[in-house]
């Protein structure tokens, strides 16, 4: 397993060597299953029978033209773009298989003066579209009580008008574009985004600087969003309980914390929120330093488009010496219910302490959350899934135990959520919480080879129909540019699933599922709400 880790970190997998130089029995005692991470030694100065095997490997990162094996190619010519100079992770896979994988482009980082960091990964199958996001490293979980729901609000003011565009012609402006403009909120980031062709990229990136730099904040325009977003809260939780059901889950799994802040904030504070709040929001956290600008897409020149990011975004203020520290959280267990008989359905979510996005046991815990799966009513088949859970659900069709559930996996950068969200009858409320925790143990004793095969190739599936849309690679970039300071290539994050096997399934269970206190919220006629302490066993310990 590794430790997603900087650059200086060393691979903790028996599968990931790093050849010595000058050591033949370390060439030659490599075997098929074991991934090479090349030196940084040119390939032209390699000579000699101890580094062939290590020349034949890297070669297959750099020359396009397929070989056979026993036709050994010319290493001093290459064909394309050397990928020797990737900043991090393995550059090589011993598995053919992965060949475009480890072909994928080299993202290409600068940073400039002001702190602003600027990212672009072109595709070079992609000839027509760009994607460009501005990544602000602020969310829900850093507001105050007092400020809830800030962030949320500004995401609503910014298309209502700047200094150099009205609302009708920043619409309007848009919309001759063909472009898409948006935004979105989490609680720990903060999003805008926009999708155009690539002719209009400069226009993108000048209404994305414009909006984050510029914005009025008209008096009369942030009257008329309290309405627009006191009418939003209402509609997601009226309709759908899901957020209303997460929103509750934070709210008591990390009381008294920042995290257990909702995103949309409060009522009380959005009707009284003013437009010296949110610059001041805006001055704390709207800053260089705090942000990262990614394009993805058909951005054939980095340098150009640095230019053109440096110029629009010139007006940013480099940084805050007075931004307040991140609160540190704590996960409680606990329980919360909202008793309301007069509903069909009780919606429920079970969640568990789990490790930050930086730690050695995030990708087991994908592995987990595949095989927990998800699974709804009208969906046909439940009883010949793979994961135990949809099985004991839907062993009978005519009288599923859920209307449908969802594993979650939910890192942030300092902890995480684990577990499952249901929609169910109140009278299998407590069978369900009873099969999903037991389901969970499982993953601590059994667990085979042939289940974590299977999960292995639906995460390889998973993460290769993402790479396939420009918004989801510029999303990820983004993410892992806040998270870890760097773009994790598609090798490394491909290596890191084939590293994961049993025992380290096995391991993440027992350190964050296997006898942890949990937190479980539900809303609905909630009279079949299992006691705390019953479900822990508190009554069978000798304290």
């Amino acid at each position: 397993m590794w430790k997603i880790a900087g650059q200086k970190s060393r691979p903790l997998s028996s599968r990931i060597v790093v050849p010595k130089s000058g050591s033949a029995a370390a060439a030659s005692s490599l075997s098929s299953s074991q991934i090479v991470v090349p030196s940084t030694t040119p390939l032209s100065l390699a000579a000699g029978p101890q580094h062939q095997q290590q020349r034949q490997f890297a070669h297959r990162a750099i020359n396009s033209n397929k070989w056979e094996s026993g036709n050994l190619p010319d290493l001093e010519t290459f064909v394309g773009k050397p990928l020797v100079a990737q900043q991090h992770g393995p550059l090589d896979c011993d598995i053919s298989d992965y060949e475009d994988v480890v072909r994928w482009p080299n993202c290409k980082i600068t940073g400039l003066e002001n702190g602003l960091r600027i990212a672009t990964e072109n595709l070079p199958w992609n000839s027509n579209t760009v994607s460009i996001g501005v990544f602000i490293d602020a969310g829900s979980r850093y507001e105050t009580e007092e400020n809830n729901g800030s962030a949320h609000f500004l995401e609503h003011l910014a298309f209502k008008g700047t200094g150099k565009r009205t609302r009708e012609q920043l619409e309007m402006e848009v919309e001759d574009l063909g472009g898409h403009l948006n935004a979105y909120t989490s609680r720990e980031q903060t999003v805008y985004y926009a999708q155009v062709l690539r002719e209009n990229t400069n226009e993108a990136v000048d209404i994305l600087s414009d909006i984050l730099c510029n914005s009025l904040l008209d008096e009369q325009a942030i009257e008329r969003e309290r309405s627009v977003i006191l009418q939003e809260m209402e509609n997601v939780y009226s309709e759908t309980k899901e957020e209303l059901i997460f929103d509750h889950l934070h709210e008591n799994c990390f009381q008294d914390c920042a995290l257990g802040r909702t995103i949309l904030g409060p009522v009380d504070n959005i009707k009284r929120i003013t437009r010296k709040d949110l610059l001041e929001y805006i001055n704390t956290y709207y800053t260089a330093d705090n942000m990262v600008v990614v394009a993805t897409g058909c951005i054939p020149d980095h340098d150009a488009f640095v230019a053109q990011v440096a110029e629009k975004f010139s007006g940013l203020k480099p940084s805050n010496q007075r931004k307040p520290a991140k609160d540190v959280s704590y996960f409680r267990g606990c329980e919360y219910d909202e008793r309301w008989d007069d509903m069909e359905y009780v919606y429920m979510a079970l969640a568990y302490e789990t490790c930050p996005w930086n730690d050695a046991d995030t990708y087991p815990l994908m592995f987990m959350q595949q095989m927990l799966g998800q699974w709804d009513k009208k969906f046909a088949g439940g009883q010949y899934s793979t994961s135990g859970l949809v099985r004991y659900c839907y062993a009978d069709a005519s009288r599923p135990v859920a209307e449908n559930f969802m594993a979650f996996n939910t890192p942030y950068t300092d902890m995480g959520l684990f577990g499952v969200y249901a929609c169910l009858h109140p009278y299998d409320f407590k069978f369900f919480l009873e099969a999903t925790r037991r389901e969970m143990n499982r993953f601590g004793y059994d667990v085979t080879e042939a289940q974590v095969d299977d999960v292995r190739e639906k995460l390889k599936t998973t993460m290769l129909l993402a790479m396939g849309n420009t918004s989801q690679v510029m999303e990820m970039i983004g993410r892992e540019i806040l998270v870890h300071g760097r773009r994790i290539h598609p090798t490394e994050a491909f290596t890191r699933v084939n590293d994961v096997d049993v025992n380290a399934i096995k391991y993440a269970a027992h350190r964050h599922l296997i006898d942890k206190d949990y937190a479980l919220a539900a809303v609905g006629p909630t009279h079949e709400f299992p006691y705390y302490t019953i479900f822990r066993r508190y009554h069978d310990k000798c304290w």
